[in-house]
């Protein structure tokens, strides 16, 4: 499992956190008593789970929350009293963080981490989606370039700039891409 950050000032909800988290598989959770602490280490380091346990000796704690969704990829979970639970539910809720009310069982404790982890793993497939997409937009387009430069210069048809770049990968044993970066680099050079 990745691994997680208790953001938290009491030191028996910080062993109750801990505890819980490594129960969990979370080996070694990284305990943080402040919010602008806090705030650095989820800038120096990676985390799949993030948990704020308000209040906070220098502030509140939501901020931290709206700080880790819109910093980090992590599943964030802010554990409240259930007094200040009603009037911060929709707003943390509509920035994707989970609001666990206090006082909490463990079974509902366990089930909150395991969906703010839930959705830090869809976040990551998410994101690894969009990195390979992207990447085949940006094979397209140089491919497309390659094309548009043979229809130009060696005046060809569409058809034929593309059979020419299939038929050069092929026969070379290349990817498209690398075909297509070599006639670009042939009309830099040539200075076209």
């Amino acid at each position: 499992m990745g691994r997680a950050l208790i953001v938290s000032a009491g030191a028996s909800s910080n062993e109750y956190i801990a505890a819980r988290l490594t129960e969990m598989g979370y080996s070694r959770p990284v305990i943080i008593p402040s919010g602008a602490e806090a705030r650095r280490r989820m800038t120096e380091s990676d985390f799949e789970l993030i948990v704020v346990n308000s209040p906070l000796p220098d502030e509140f704690g939501h901020e931290v929350c709206i700080n880790a969704v819109e910093k980090t990829d992590a599943g964030v979970v802010f554990l409240v009293k259930a007094a200040q639970a009603e009037q911060l539910l929709g707003p943390l809720s509509e920035q994707g963080v989970l609001l666990l009310s206090k006082p909490f069982s463990t079974t509902f404790f366990v089930q909150a981490m395991h969906m703010a982890a839930a959705g830090n793993h869809r976040l990551l497939r998410a994101r690894q989606e969009n990195a390979r997409l992207q990447e085949k937009i940006a094979q397209v387009r140089l491919v497309s370039r390659a094309k548009c430069c043979l229809v130009e210069h060696e005046h060809m048809t569409e058809a034929e700039a593309h059979r020419y770049i299939e038929k050069q990968a092929m026969d070379t044993r290349r990817d498209r891409t690398e075909i297509a970066q070599e006639v670009l680099e042939n009309y830099e050079d040539m200075g076209v």
